[in-house]
């Protein structure tokens, strides 16, 4: 499909090591002037739910500045964009939890908050978990909580999980598992 904005001009409003935030002026699809704000990632977004032989899996509770709360989510965080995001998602998930997996499986890529970011996302599935040391990066205070894959899917079903990254893979890995098991 043709794209029905025209870009006019742009300015870099704010840059640091993780993000970049700039101003277009544009051409609307309905013809008239506007201005659009666009923030874009210098990382690809990771999110991984390891799945052990029991389908347990393992959260990552933190405090989210950005929001003001304390959130439960999926193992997660970002990859160089140069890097393979396979790579990424072992990385993450031996940082956050400690735990390498045997066996992965790409299972949907998303973009987050599009209307306004360009954030592209990979999520994966790990199994064959192996528990190892936890090496949480110096901006992280992690809490590690292994429950029942079934909890975790509740929690996103409660409103207890709210994160995009997070519920969209237990939604994904909810319906893949429906498709192999009962639940």
């Amino acid at each position: 499909m043709k794209n029905p904005w025209k870009t006019l001009s742009s300015r870099n409003i704010y840059s640091n090591e993780w993000i970049q935030s700039r101003e277009d002026q544009v051409i609307t699809p309905g013809g008239s002037n506007g201005i659009y704000g666009v923030v874009s990632f210098n990382n690809l977004a990771i999110g991984i739910i390891p799945l052990d032989k029991d389908l347990n899996t393992y959260l990552v509770g933190q405090y989210r500045y950005p929001l003001d709360l304390y959130s439960w989510e999926i193992p997660m965080g970002g990859g160089p964009k140069n890097d393979a995001p396979l790579a990424s998602a072992k990385r993450e998930l031996q940082e956050e939890t400690g735990l390498t997996a045997s066996s992965w499986e790409e299972i949907m890529t998303i973009h987050t908050s599009n209307s306004v970011t360009d954030e592209t996302g990979y999520i994966f599935i790990a199994r064959g978990l192996e528990q190892g040391q936890a090496t949480p990066d110096d901006t992280e205070d992690l809490k590690v909580k292994k429950l029942p894959f079934e909890e975790a899917y509740q929690m996103v079903m409660n409103g207890e999980i709210t994160d995009a990254i997070s519920v969209a893979g237990i939604l994904k890995t909810y319906q893949l598992l429906k498709k192999i098991q009962s639940l």
